[in-house]
């Protein structure tokens, strides 16, 4: 188990495409077991195809940790960052809910925070690690809950535990990785949330 966490690592911090690796493992008989079925079950998990053509999270995952590697460098902890990408939507598969045609995930930041640190304490110790990724799951949301001023944000709790600038980053990241995006405007959104947080929260 351990050496299969190492390898995932080392891909998400060397390669150019991580999505190539992840891909070819994932019929490993080791991905079905604990922990590591919570990123296998990514792959039974729907999303809404309005906005997300790519079709299920396993897709949408992989996207964005391609994503997250062509921009790591920027990011002042490469290996939270891309651990972060890589868990961002973990939370998925125990909320998302069908009710007609519309599909949910409602709290799976919340839940993805939690699941996160489950996942992560079964392979290193490093608490500071593993709050930090935590952080950034909790948080990825918060891009959409600000720049649309949903009821959902917890700006304080973001302030407290993560650094601003890396959750734009992450979220940058988490809304470039579907199809059909419109990368300037995807753009201009992180812009919008680092302008709101950094102004009216002076968080920056």
């Amino acid at each position: 188990m351990i050496e299969l966490f190492k390898q995932i690592e080392a891909h998400l911090l060397q390669d150019e495409k991580p999505s190539v690796y992840l891909t070819q493992i994932y019929s490993n008989p080791m991905f079905r077991q604990y922990p590591f079925n919570m990123l296998y079950e990514l792959k039974n998990t729907e999303q809404s195809l309005i906005h997300h053509p790519e079709g299920n999270v396993w897709n949408h995952t992989m996207l964005v940790v391609d994503e997250a590697a062509a921009i790591k460098e920027k990011s002042k902890n490469k290996k939270v960052f891309m651990w972060s990408a890589l868990l961002h939507d973990i939370g998925k598969p125990s909320t998302t809910n069908k009710m007609k045609k519309r599909i949910t995930a409602y709290d799976h930041d919340k839940v993805g925070a939690e699941l996160s640190k489950e996942f992560l304490q079964q392979f290193t110790k490093n608490q500071d690690f593993i709050a930090d990724v935590c952080g950034h799951v909790r948080y990825h949301m918060h891009i959409l809950f600000v720049t649309k001023s949903l009821p959902f944000a917890d700006i304080e709790g973001m302030k407290r535990t993560t650094d601003i600038h890396e959750i734009a980053l992450l979220g940058l990241c988490d809304r470039l990785g579907r199809l059909k995006c419109n990368r300037s405007e995807e753009e201009n959104n992180i812009n919008k949330f680092l302008e709101i947080v950094c102004e009216t929260y002076h968080l920056c």
